[in-house]
């Protein structure tokens, strides 16, 4: 299996993810480092390099994820499925909480994920911050 993503396939990503990670709703046009395409079913594990697989990702969800698909939900302490962004929907899994600063997750899928992917980090808290203060954020 082939990791290159061909350019025309990593625009798709990038334009069906309008340009923000989907995993911790970073956006690239804010981004420190730049956002990477994402195989949500691993190489490693087999998956493949098509649309339906690909994920557009801040590089820390990308690099926290590496070629997990399953972790601990840290209030059950059951493994459990990470987020899906081609068969699952954010909104089902995660909600901001108050100041729209901190994701939460809402289900185990959720829990864990923000919990691997450390979706709270002081970095991208602080740029959720100041986003809210200039009506970027939370996204629609």
């Amino acid at each position: 299996m082939s990791e290159y993503v061909p350019v025309a396939l990593k625009q798709l990503v990038f334009d069906r993810a309008r340009g923000m990670c989907e995993y911790c709703r970073s956006p690239a046009k804010y981004a420190i480092d730049p956002l990477v395409i994402d195989h949500i079913h691993p190489v490693s594990r087999g998956g493949q390099t098509i649309a339906d697989n690909l994920a557009l990702s801040c590089q820390t969800c990308n690099n926290c994820k590496y070629n997990k698909t399953e972790a601990l939900d840290p209030a059950t302490e059951q493994v459990v499925p990470l987020f899906h962004p081609r068969q699952m929907n954010w909104d089902q899994h995660f909600t901001w909480n108050e100041d729209a600063t901190q994701m939460l997750g809402i289900t185990p899928t959720g829990r864990a994920t923000v919990a691997l992917f450390q979706s709270n980090r002081a970095g991208v808290v602080n740029m959720r911050r100041v986003l809210v203060m200039l009506n970027e954020h939370p996204p629609d």
